[in-house]
């Protein structure tokens, strides 16, 4: 069956080969005649003969043999151009040959081949500039030879002139024109029949062989177009950058449609609602940027220029325009007459300089996201399979576009709600360790109002029992006066202590609350601290404690509230002969400072106060520990009512305990700094 077809397919070959050759004969008969009568009506001019024209009819199957086996061996389709060309060229003995592909897409490859040491680069330049000329005149005329081109009415436009002489031949394909072949001397030459005659021979496998290598070319761009799209997929399916994806597609697109410049438009609109395309006839108030960018001449930007500087408003842009406004899933110009006349456009779409443009949207669910650009410096249409890969290529950006915002979108959901989350769970432990504070404030409140209770019970029970039993010995009708009055003196102490106790209660409770007034007199510190020496001096000589007075040489005027002041050094003074060691010393040091304040050092020697209760020693019912276990008086009033005491008359007091060298006693200090004038400090 397969040997039938063939033999079908061979037939019919050989038919068409058959019609196509009695056109062309008939047709160069008739333009060998034309052209031959031209040249016969020109001057004639020295000719340079061609070597090997007398070889060309023996050769001719040679090199029919030679075509056949580079076809036959052929991969890429420009290699087997580039060999066919120097084959022509070598055995017409010419300086250059050029083969120019027709097809129905745009790529039309031009393939040149030059003798070597004939003609130099900027010659050879030169021929390819202008070759577009002879190109158009050998599709008019089907065979051009020219003798001597400056002699002809060609407009080759070439001052050296380094091609003198042309013969050149259409190719055609099933009565299609699928190439030009151009032969080409560098001096002038007149074409014999023979040589005109050999190379129209090897026009119809030409034909066939150009007809060859154009469907491989297209195969191969197929194949190129397929790789670009799974290429574009599995970086899309791998989650590659957006701009990556991006730029690997426009150098996809460029190699394969073989375009000068291509751009990624992406749109910025001023209102989000109205980025759906088509919606109405108004084009809505939206910014394009360039995203990303291809060229095959990349210009280096200027220093100053940044992104933004490369946007523009689709206002300011007519083809912008007529995008946007288009329903059309493509919108293409194939020269610069088609592109809007007198209406500004943007400079990256300037109709001289690139006028071919494809504009292909980037869109998603009729939302329009941007648009892929392609430009080409020549003008060209835009063939259906173009236009289908670009269209294919977008859908794929759009897809990686979308995919990334929404991608984004979760993970700015998720950062959100981990934050909330986290603020959360910050809060329920600032929370949790404020109640946990409170708790354990409230336990030490507990604690220590357990303490003062403690306390507090033993410090009335015991004047209370005392007192009890010296009223019962009272009753006693057979006392003594002398033990009468001792119960009596024991009745009246321990009545003086229980108000004492309850004074300052009561007094804590009102600087508390702010209720004490200040009555504020000038106080004579010499004296009243002697007064103070004194008193304390015979309280505490069972203990042989000894007070030491260190005062300045001239004491400044000092005007408070003497009461506060007078008890503020009672409590400080009972406190540390209370906590002292027997046999030490109390020492007592008044120093003026700057600033109109003088500061009161008290100091004593004695048991540690550790450093964790040291910040606590001022809190009502505060008491070291063991303090009640060991039977120290005390009710833990009395350093608390000493900062109330010092603060109410706008001072400060801290405390500290030092161990001492060579001794395991501790020096605890406290320095007390108050205003001299009570009235300066703006009470």
């Amino acid at each position: 069956m397969q040997a039938r077809v063939s033999r079908s397919r061979s037939t019919e070959s050989q038919e068409v080969v058959g019609r196509v050759m009695d056109v062309v004969n008939t047709t160069r008969e008739e333009v060998i005649r034309i052209e031959t009568d031209r040249l016969a009506s020109l001057p004639t001019h020295p000719v340079e003969p061609v070597p090997h024209s007398n070889a060309l009819s023996s050769n001719l199957a040679s090199l029919r043999r030679k075509i056949t086996t580079a076809l036959a061996h052929a991969t890429q389709p420009e290699t087997v151009l580039a060999e066919i060309a120097a084959l022509l060229g070598e055995a017409y003995g010419v300086q250059a040959c050029i083969i120019s592909v027709q097809s129905d897409s745009y790529l039309k490859p031009l393939t040149a081949w030059f003798a070597k040491s004939h003609l130099i680069a900027s010659q050879q330049i030169e021929v390819l500039a202008n070759y577009e000329v002879i190109k158009s005149a050998t599709l008019e005329r089907s065979v051009l030879f020219v003798s001597d081109l400056t002699l002809s009415e060609l407009d080759y436009h070439s001052k050296a002139l380094p091609i003198r002489a042309v013969l050149s031949l259409v190719t055609r394909f099933q009565g299609q024109v699928n190439g030009v072949i151009s032969l080409m001397t560098a001096q002038v030459h007149r074409w014999s029949e023979l040589e005109i005659e050999t190379l129209t021979q090897l026009g119809d496998q030409m034909a066939i062989a150009l007809s060859q290598l154009s469907l491989q070319r297209k195969v191969a761009k197929q194949s190129q177009s397929q790789a670009l799209l799974r290429e574009v997929s599995i970086a899309i399916q791998n989650a590659v950058d957006v701009p990556q994806i991006q730029e690997m597609a426009l150098a996809g697109l460029a190699h394969t449609l073989e375009i000068d410049q291509a751009f990624v438009l992406r749109t910025k609109f001023w209102d989000p609602r109205q980025n759906m395309r088509a919606k109405s006839d108004r084009v809505p108030k939206a910014r394009v940027m360039i995203d990303s960018e291809w060229s095959r001449d990349p210009v280096v930007l200027d220093e100053t220029e940044t992104p933004l500087s490369q946007s523009f408003w689709v206002t300011d842009c007519a083809v912008c325009q007529a995008a946007f406004l288009s329903t059309a899933k493509s919108f293409a110009l194939g020269n610069s007459s088609e592109f809007p006349i007198r209406l500004e456009t943007a400079p990256i779409f300037d109709a001289e300089k690139m006028p071919a443009l494809l504009l292909v949207p980037l869109e998603s669910k009729n939302r329009l996201l941007g648009f892929i650009a392609l430009q080409q410096k020549e003008s060209r249409i835009w063939q259906p399979e173009e236009i289908e890969l670009v269209e294919l290529v977008a859908a794929q950006i759009s897809s990686a576009i979308i995919q990334t915002e929404t991608l984004r979108q979760v993970e700015s959901l998720v950062e959100e709600r981990t934050a909330q989350l986290q603020q959360s769970l910050e809060l329920q432990a600032k929370l949790y360790e404020i109640t946990r504070k409170q708790i354990e404030k409230l336990r030490e409140m507990n604690q220590r109002m357990d303490e003062f209770l403690s306390t507090l019970s033993h410090e009335l029970r015991t004047p209370l029992t005392s007192m009890m039993l010296a009223i019962r010995m009272l009753r006693q009708a057979n006392l003594t006066p002398d033990r009468r009055q001792q119960y009596l003196n024991i009745l009246e102490q321990q009545c003086a202590q229980e108000t004492s106790l309850i004074n300052d209660l009561l007094a804590l409770q009102e600087l508390e609350t702010k209720q004490v007034a200040f009555q504020l007199q000038q106080v004579d510190l010499k004296q009243l601290i002697d007064d103070l020496s004194s008193a304390f001096n015979q309280r505490w000589a069972s203990k042989g404690l000894t007070l030491e007075i260190e005062l300045p040489q001239r004491l400044p005027s000092f005007n408070t509230d003497l009461t506060s002041f007078n008890r503020i050094l009672l409590e400080l003074l009972t406190n540390a002969g209370k906590y002292s060691d027997p046999n030490s010393m109390v020492h007592v040091q008044v120093v003026p400072q700057s600033g109109q304040q003088v500061k009161f050092v008290i100091s004593n020697i004695g048991s540690a106060i550790s450093e964790e209760e040291l910040p606590h020693i001022f809190d009502k019912f505060r008491r070291c520990q063991g303090m009640t276990q060991n039977a120290v008086p005390g009710t833990g009033l009395g350093l608390a009512l000493v900062k109330s005491l010092v603060q109410h008359l706008n001072g400060t007091i801290e405390a500290s305990s030092t161990e001492l060298e060579g001794s395991q006693s501790y020096e605890t200090c406290f320095t007390m700094t108050l205003p001299l004038n009570l009235e300066i400090a703006g009470v």
